[in-house]
C-alpha cells in the first residue's frame, strides 16, 4: 500500500474512521531527518500491506493539523488506533524502531 498525504480534507475520513491501525508521519521538506526517513516510512508503508495506513502531513501545508497535535519537532511520528493517538515518536530512527509503533 502507499503513503497517503494528509490534508484537513481527508485526515477525519483517513485516520479517524480507519479500521485499521494509522501511523502519521509529520514532516518538511526542509528537515534533513525527515528526508532520510521518508524511504523508511515508504518501506513500512509495503511491509505492513493492507494490516495498517501508513500517513504523511506535511507541516508547512497543514499548521492546523501539526498545531492540533502540539508537534514541536520533525519528524514526529504518531500511532492512531479507532481515532485515538496511542503512541508517538520523535526524531529519525532504523525501520526496526519505528515499525514498534505497530506493537499497540
Amino acid at each position: 500500500m502507499s503513503v497517503i498525504n494528509l490534508s484537513k480534507e481527508n485526515f477525519e475520513q483517513e485516520v479517524m474512521e480507519a479500521r485499521v491501525p494509522v501511523l502519521v508521519d509529520f514532516w518538511a521538506t526542509w528537515c534533513g531527518p525527515c528526508k532520510m526517513m521518508g524511504p523508511v516510512v515508504e518501506q513500512i508503508a509495503e511491509d505492513m500491506g493492507t494490516s495498517a495506513k501508513i500517513c504523511k502531513i506535511n507541516i508547512d501545508e497543514q499548521q492546523e493539523l501539526a498545531a492540533k497535535y502540539q508537534v514541536m519537532s520533525i519528524p514526529t511520528f504518531i500511532a492512531f488506533k479507532d481515532g485515538k493517538e496511542v503512541k508517538r515518536m520523535v526524531g529519525a530512527m532504523p525501520k526496526e524502531e519505528l515499525a514498534k509503533v505497530f506493537e499497540i
